[in-house]
C-alpha cells in the first residue's frame, strides 16, 4: 500500500500529469461541488518546488474557469426563468379573452431586500473578489450571472480574488517545517493500511 501512495504522488509530481490535475480538481471544485483544490496545489509544490508560478497560474486559471461556469449558469437560470413566466402569463392571457374575462389585478413581486443581493448590486463586480472563500464563493458567482452583473469586469475580480488565495495560502503552508508534514503523512499512511 505504501509503494502504491509513493507510486501515485510520484506521477501526480511530473508537470505532464500534474498541471492538468491541478487544472481538473481547481475547476471542478470552482463549480458548486464541494471540494478544495488548495491541498491538490500545495501537495504538487511540496513535491515539485520550482513549479510554484505554474502550479499556481494553472490553479488560477482552472478556478476561474469553474467561476465562470457558475456565472453562466446564474445567468441562464434567470433567463429561464423569467420566460417561464412570460409563457404562464401568456397562457393566462390567453384563457382570460378567450372566455371575456376581464383582468385581474396583478399581485406584485415583493422587492429583492436581501441584503447579499443589495449587497451584489451596490458593489457590482468588485463584490466577486471574495469568490475564493469557501462555501458563498460558488454561490456568489452563480448570483453574479443571475443579477446579471457585467461579465468580463467580473471575470477579472474572480481571477484577482483566486488568485492571491492561491499565493497567500500556498505561501503560507511553504512556511510550515518539513517535519510538520511527514507527520501528517505518516498518520494518513497509518489510517489506509
Amino acid at each position: 500500500m505504501e509503494q502504491w501512495i509513493d507510486t501515485l504522488f510520484a506521477t501526480l509530481a511530473l508537470p505532464k500529469v500534474g498541471l492538468p490535475a491541478i487544472f481538473l480538481v481547481s475547476f471542478i471544485s470552482a463549480t458548486l461541488l464541494p471540494l478544495g483544490s488548495e491541498p491538490a496545489v500545495f501537495a504538487y509544490i511540496k513535491l515539485n518546488p520550482e513549479m510554484f508560478w505554474p502550479a499556481i497560474i494553472v490553479a488560477t486559471v482552472g478556478n476561474t474557469l469553474g467561476g465562470v461556469v457558475d456565472w453562466w449558469m446564474g445567468y441562464a437560470a434567470k433567463l429561464a426563468l423569467v420566460r417561464y413566466h412570460l409563457a404562464r402569463r401568456r397562457r393566462q392571457h390567453d384563457a382570460e379573452h378567450a372566455q371575456h374575462v376581464p383582468h385581474p389585478k396583478r399581485h406584485r413581486e415583493p422587492p429583492l431586500d436581501k441584503k447579499y443581493f443589495r449587497w451584489m448590486r451596490r458593489l457590482g463586480p468588485v463584490s466577486l473578489l471574495v469568490s475564493w472563500l469557501p462555501g458563498i464563493g460558488d454561490p456568489l458567482c452563480t448570483l453574479a450571472g443571475w443579477l446579471r452583473l457585467k461579465f468580463w469586469p467580473s471575470v477579472m475580480y474572480m481571477a484577482i480574488g483566486k488568485f492571491l488565495r492561491y499565493l497567500v495560502m500556498t505561501g503560507a503552508l511553504m512556511t510550515l517545517p518539513d517535519d510538520f508534514w511527514h507527520g501528517i503523512l505518516g498518520w494518513i499512511k497509518n489510517l489506509l493500511m
